[in-house]
């Protein structure tokens, strides 16, 4: 699979992580720490779908435990502060961007029960190839949550 959107994406949401006087969502929302954090959960749940897919399993994806805040919480106590956070997602989507790009086109096609809430609302309850699963990434997932941090800046 071809990376380069995908990475791309992630370089504008850590630029967008790196803005000084980021603040709370005027909408009670999650603030960076936590679109971070989800970003995070995301990423590797996708690369072990991914995993999966190639050593002949056939997970599902289902980003429910992404948005949970206590699993969002729980990760980002285990970081010191948000340079620290914003470090391990960046090597977690660089781990993504190499799996994905080691995937061939028999890998990318398999289709993948996919399960994607957004809040409480379904976005989706249904099968899709691999490939459509990662480069939904860098099509909306990425783009709307570095959206969300610029949305944060005071």
């Amino acid at each position: 699979m071809d990376t380069t959107a995908l990475r791309a994406a992630y370089e504008k949401l850590f630029d967008a992580a790196a803005t000084p006087g980021l603040g709370a969502a005027a909408d009670g929302g999650w603030n960076a720490d936590q679109v971070l954090a989800h970003v995070l959960s995301v990423d590797a749940a996708v690369a072990a779908v991914a995993l999966g897919v190639v050593s002949g399993a056939r997970p599902a994806f289902d980003n429910r435990v992404a948005l949970d805040p206590a699993n969002l919480a729980r990760i980002i106590a285990g970081h010191a502060g948000r340079a620290d956070l914003a470090r391990h997602v960046r090597s977690q989507a660089a781990i993504l961007c190499d799996i994905a790009g080691s995937l061939d086109e028999q890998a990318a096609s398999v289709q993948v029960p996919a399960l994607l809430m957004s809040g409480d609302a379904l976005v989706l309850d249904q099968p899709i190839p691999l490939a459509a699963l990662i480069d939904g990434l860098a099509a909306d997932h990425v783009p709307v949550h570095t959206r969300q941090i610029l949305a944060l800046k005071g």
